[in-house]
């Protein structure tokens, strides 16, 4: 009977004090995990572009013409920097004309073309993402594929098609962590 009487008296006596260690437990946890999402919501920069203008013909993989060269080097000039805030990595599709677009780029910042597997513009979207997290990446991709890569990253359904003749386009996606994409369009 003694032995049940106290117990009685020393659980009203603790339970302020599991409580208390319980919020201050369940406080730090809290704290901690704040402290991982401002640590990791850094976002990531994806401009998408269509390869630039191809030569005229039958050819499956024509390379680039005269204004798509020209088209090439612009590009190379707008994000050609190599201070802070330069590019980090290129993806291109594996035809020819995406990978000479990007050359003269990938060549002044010394950055590898990485290819892309054409056709599934979700995974390649996912892919961008998961390799540059918190970087800044360019995308060159066809006009088929480009409304694709666009929506996966912004999560906008409605990106319109392109027609052949838009190739000045330029799609850049804000991707943060945490939080909704940020998309704007730009001619060049």
């Amino acid at each position: 009977m003694n032995n049940s009487r106290a117990k009685l008296q020393h659980r009203p006596f603790l339970t302020p004090i599991w409580v208390t260690v319980g919020v201050a437990g369940a406080a730090l946890l809290f704290a901690l995990f704040m402290v991982w999402v401002w640590g990791t919501a850094g976002s990531t920069t994806v401009i998408v572009i269509r390869h630039a203008e191809q030569d005229a013909g039958d050819q499956a993989d024509a390379r680039l013409s005269a204004a798509g060269e020209q088209r090439a080097g612009l590009l190379a000039r707008m994000f050609g920097g190599t201070g802070p805030g330069h590019l980090d990595a290129i993806y291109v599709s594996n035809t020819l004309r995406s990978r000479l677009t990007a050359m003269p780029l990938a060549m002044r910042l010394g950055v590898p073309l990485r290819v892309a597997a054409e056709g599934d513009a979700k995974a390649i979207a996912r892919r961008a993402l998961r390799e540059q997290g918190g970087g800044r990446v360019l995308i060159v991709t066809h006009r088929d594929t480009l409304p694709g890569i666009v929506a996966a990253l912004s999560g906008v359904e409605d990106i319109p098609k392109l027609s052949a003749e838009d190739y000045g386009v330029i799609y850049v996606v804000t991707v943060p962590r945490v939080g909704h994409a940020n998309l704007l369009r730009l001619n060049y």
